[in-house]
């Protein structure tokens, strides 16, 4: 089970000073995920919030602060962007009870089959989601940052996974950069380590379809 109340994911001298934002994806046995009740997600109607994102998508939402080298400062429409995020969110307790039960199963710290990020007043999966667009956000398993795979489906949706996430060149310095900007012009986490945000998730969907795993992802704030 992770424990999220401390280390190894939430140190608790910074879990007392302000909101903490966790993205976790891990493997799972394949024959626990066909056995672990799927909820329905509540998906709201975000139709036109995509079609402003889309609109937006190109811009940076942030500018260069004039106090703080290397800080960033959110216009509105991050803040905007921000919230759609965050009403993707399902936090209902049929999708709370369903995370508890995944997060009991997935493999401890260090293992290749886990991945975790946890930013100070961010949200991990909205900077990543930030960096990458509309499209390729579409393309990620499941529903913004959440999702739960058996193996099959592990297999058969690594490929838009790749596609979205395996960056190179001019693409991943620009997503990278990005990520950066969101960390420190939403959240205060400017050490973020943006390639393991990029990196981390699809090593573990590889490492699941390469063992024949299930996976699943969970997006909560602490």
């Amino acid at each position: 089970m992770i424990e999220l109340q401390s280390s190894p994911l939430m140190p608790e001298k910074e879990a007392e000073l302000s909101v903490m934002g966790v993205w976790v994806i891990g493997t799972l046995p394949d024959q626990k995920t066909k056995e672990l009740p799927r909820a329905a997600v509540q998906v709201p109607n975000v139709a036109d919030e995509l079609t402003w994102w889309r609109s937006k998508a190109p811009e940076s939402l942030f500018s260069a602060s004039r106090t703080s080298h290397g800080s960033w400062v959110a216009h509105d429409d991050a803040f905007r962007l921000s919230a759609l995020f965050d009403n993707c969110y399902d936090d209902s307790d049929a999708a709370e009870a369903l995370g508890d039960a995944v997060m009991d199963r997935f493999p401890p710290k260090g293992d290749e089959g886990l991945f975790a990020a946890v930013a100070r007043k961010a949200s991990p999966f909205s900077a990543l989601a930030y960096a990458l667009g509309p499209d390729a956000v579409l393309r990620l398993p499941g529903w913004f940052g959440g999702f739960l795979l058996h193996a099959e489906e592990v297999r058969t949706q690594l490929p838009a996974a790749e596609k979205a996430l395996a960056l190179t060149g001019a693409q991943r310095r620009a997503a990278v950069e990005r990520i950066h900007r969101w960390m420190t012009g939403l959240g205060d986490d400017p050490d973020h380590d943006a390639e393991e945000l990029l990196e981390g998730p699809l090593r573990v969907l590889r490492h699941a379809a390469r063992t024949g795993q299930g996976a699943a992802g969970l997006v909560r704030w602490y």
